[in-house]
């Protein structure tokens, strides 16, 4: 089988109030089809925040990346206090939410503007050190060529947003990429670092 690069959002059971989320969709599960080489799990922090360390851990001992979903600036607080390696982020069109992506990027993880054309997040309020997320289960709902005066103002990964065994894919994601001209950034290597450099060296100009 060939494996996609990564795949960083996911969500499986512990996604306890979204009713897209199948009971087959375990951690263990996506640790087996293993479809990507790099695979995180992003459950949604509200559902997770009470009982955190069972996620973690559960994630962990299946050698996968622990992150989470972040529902706005609403959940700030929360998402400061738990150990991810990740954000995915909710941005919508709100002052706060801007504000808020500028304060998780001060902890220093990474932060993943989630499907923007979904939140319509002005993309020119957007820090430029935030990653923008090319996602397989919206893109082909959204006119995904408004992103294109954005290409070289940020980077971009692309996901599944996976809530089902059978969605463990990025075959949308990858063509609207592709028609962009967007480079995949795969997010834990040094080819981040330096691009991130680059790009605050240049500005965010979208």
């Amino acid at each position: 089988m060939n494996r996609l690069p990564q795949d960083l959002h996911i969500h499986t059971i512990f996604s306890r109030s979204d009713s897209a989320v199948v009971p087959e969709q375990t951690v263990e599960l996506v640790a087996a089809i293993a479809h990507a080489r790099i695979i995180g799990i992003s459950d949604h922090l509200e559902s997770i925040a009470e009982d955190f360390p069972t996620y973690a851990d559960t994630v962990r001992a299946c050698g996968l990346l622990v992150g989470t979903e972040v529902n706005g600036a609403d959940w700030l607080r929360e998402a400061e206090e738990v150990d991810v390696r990740y954000y995915v982020y909710h941005c919508r069109d709100r002052g706060e939410d801007y504000r808020g992506a500028e304060r998780l990027l001060a902890t220093g993880k990474p932060v993943i503007i989630a499907h923007p054309l979904v939140l319509e997040t002005d993309l020119r309020r957007v820090p430029p050190e935030c990653l923008i997320e090319i996602n397989n289960r919206y893109t082909w709902r959204n006119n995904w060529r408004t992103l294109r005066p954005f290409v070289g103002s940020f980077l971009f990964v692309f996901s599944s947003d996976a809530h089902q065994p059978h969605w463990l894919n990025q075959n949308v994601a990858r063509y609207a990429a592709r028609e962009l001209g967007i480079r995949e950034t795969l997010l834990f290597s040094e080819d981040r670092r330096a691009a991130l450099a680059q790009i605050a060296k240049s500005g965010n100009t979208g």
